[in-house]
């Protein structure tokens, strides 16, 4: 039997890992599964877990309030540490480019732990586009002895950078496979949350999400100034907005967007709800990285609010769109799907993300990997 820790601390790392670790729960007599949170997103994360009937063995309470990003990496290292002297520990699994990811794959590099990583190959090649994530993944891949690429674009980063063919696997993105986790009786819990709200859920309804660091200060306010505009020109469409609990967004959009009468701002969304909004969104305004890969699913048209995207494939088949915190792209952009129905603007391409397989994928490669050990 293999003891495999998987460290995530936020919710996008849960929501790709998990049907990864449902898959590996799958086989008791071969792998004895650890879950480590860091709870890099507390609240968010522990919802998360919950949906999926899953609970964290391991919990690190790791952030504090307007905390630098050296202080949560030293907490972050310094918890794991502890964690990886106390549990005897066959392979770590970490996914995407978190803080946690970059702490999660140290730790095991120091403890001489092979690191799986998930999500791997993603590339921007602009350091502070995203920020830190842009290097958070690339240092993960220096000492990562399997990398779990979602593409063939992220394949071919990969090698550009001197990384053993070998130890890299095409096996698409493991948030596709999170989407068919989705019950008919979640839908309609998520129908009736919507319902109690009065919220209406039709073919006007604009899902918007903006959290990244790098849209913090001024961009933030020009994306605000955009949306702004468009939810008084488009009356008769609703306009969602999940706040994330960064004082930084939070209090901004809620003092400049509260008195919409066709604004809903509520709390960070739990997961099923969300994809609910993304199932049904006439258009999807985002900075988030997941969505760019969840959207396509549902045919819905993306604009992506960041100047740069390791997500590229989006872009080249046309299901996404860059507008960075561009006020004219923005509206613009915006109103050529806006000033249309939904049925005309809905996406013709396939996801390029992936197909509902990746987890069995990863499994099948990690069971050959401790074969050959």
């Amino acid at each position: 039997m293999k003891n495999i820790i998987f460290i995530f601390g936020t919710r996008p790392e849960i929501i790709k890992l998990a049907p990864v670790i449902l898959e590996m729960k799958k086989y008791p007599a071969d792998y004895k599964v650890i879950i480590c949170n860091t709870e890099q997103q507390k609240e968010l994360s522990n919802q998360t877990l919950a949906y999926f009937g899953l609970n964290a063995d391991i919990n690190l309470d790791c952030m504090r309030e307007n905390q630098s990003l050296s202080s949560v990496q030293a907490r972050i290292l310094t918890s794991l540490d502890k964690v990886f002297c106390e549990n005897q520990i066959d392979a770590a699994i970490v996914q995407g480019d978190t803080m946690t990811v970059l702490c999660g794959a140290l730790t095991a590099f120091y403890h001489k732990i092979p690191v799986f990583h998930v999500e791997a190959g993603l590339r921007s090649y602009d350091i502070y586009e995203p920020f830190p994530e842009e290097i958070m993944r690339q240092m993960t891949s220096r000492v990562a002895e399997l990398h779990f690429a979602p593409t063939g674009v992220n394949r071919d980063a990969l090698l550009k950078e001197n990384i053993a063919p070998e130890k890299i696997h095409v096996v698409g993105n493991t948030v596709i496979d999170a989407l068919f986790c989705l019950s008919d009786e979640v839908i309609e819990k998520s129908r009736k949350f919507f319902e109690e709200k009065s919220i209406p859920i039709d073919d006007k309804l604009v899902l918007i999400t903006a959290h990244r660091r790098e849209n913090h200060g001024e961009r933030i306010d020009r994306i605000i100034d955009a949306i702004s505009y468009l939810a008084e020109k488009y009356e008769d469409h609703t306009f969602v907005i999940p706040v994330h609990p960064n004082p930084n967004v939070h209090d901004k959009i809620h003092s400049r967007l509260g008195n919409f009468k066709n604004i809903h701002l509520l709390k960070p969304l739990d997961y099923p709800y969300l994809v609910y909004l993304m199932k049904h969104a006439k258009l999807i305004l985002t900075d988030s990285g997941g969505i760019q890969e969840e959207a396509p699913s549902f045919a819905c048209p993306t604009l992506v609010m960041r100047y740069e995207t390791e997500r590229k494939e989006g872009i080249e088949a046309g299901v996404s769109k860059l507008v960075g915190a561009d006020y004219e792209k923005i509206i613009e952009e915006s109103e050529k799907i806006l000033s249309s129905t939904k049925d005309s603007t809905r996406l013709k391409a396939q996801n390029p993300y992936g197909d509902g397989t990746s987890a069995k994928k990863i499994e099948s490669i990690a069971r050959k990997f401790f074969k050959q050990q």
